[in-house]
């Protein structure tokens, strides 16, 4: 059986708060092989991690990330919300999922060039739907896409032309063995997200999935801990 790639979704967000540089090093202390962060622009165009459009559910402040700039974001989070350039150095040699919720032509190109400036290409993947990661394959020709896919039909050929995905990623519901098997018969990887039981970490887990997204590390850890027994 092949390994699983363990991936840390928003960080370690039941015992740290998402995305944060925190998070990002307590879900690579318990055992993350990637961590799974979210990157939008402030209004003066700098990447940092927020998976909503406002700050009002994470940091009770109900504004959108768009309206504000990065020294806005800074002072009424208390410097909480880190910048990308922040987040990839936290993770250190580990490897960064970036998701772009809401990610456009703009905001793309910004976030790539923000990892290409840093040197973290060979650290960092990408998913979201279609039309981000266009963006990000026309930004980045060598960049490695892990393309979100909400249903069982398959995407088109030509969609996975266009984008050369390495990983379709499902929510783990959608992910069986025959589905695993149809992907993997097309050369790509399947990552799946974000099953939080050991019962449903089992069962992707035996149909053969590569990576697993997860905001319970420890649990999936201890299940494939079990599993190598």
């Amino acid at each position: 059986m092949n390994p699983v790639t363990v991936v840390g979704h928003r960080g370690d967000p039941y015992r740290v708060r998402e995305n944060t540089v925190p998070s990002i090093v307590s879900a690579i202390e318990r055992g993350a092989d990637a961590v799974e962060i979210d990157v939008r622009l402030t209004r003066d165009d700098v990447p940092v991690l927020l998976h909503d459009d406002t700050l009002k559910r994470l940091w009770g402040v109900d504004q959108p990330l768009a309206s504000l700039t990065a020294t806005d974001v800074e002072e009424l989070t208390e410097g909480g919300v880190p910048t990308l350039r922040e987040a990839l150095i936290a993770a250190g040699p580990h490897r960064l999922m970036l998701d772009l919720p809401g990610g456009n032509e703009r905001s793309v190109r910004r976030i790539v060039g923000t990892v290409r400036e840093s040197g973290a290409g060979e650290r960092v993947y990408y998913c979201a739907g279609a039309v981000a990661m266009l963006h990000v394959r026309a930004a980045d020709p060598a960049a490695e896409i892990a393309l979100t896919w909400n249903t069982l039909v398959p995407p088109r050929r030509t969609l996975l032309d266009a984008v050369r995905p390495r990983w379709l990623n499902y929510r783990f519901g959608l992910a069986d063995r025959e589905l695993v098997e149809r992907v993997h018969g097309d050369g790509l990887l399947v990552s799946a997200w974000t099953p939080d039981t050991a019962r449903s970490m089992r069962k992707l887990i035996r149909a053969g999935v590569d990576s697993i997204t997860t905001n319970r590390i420890d649990t999936l850890a201890g299940v494939l801990r079990k599993g190598r027994e």
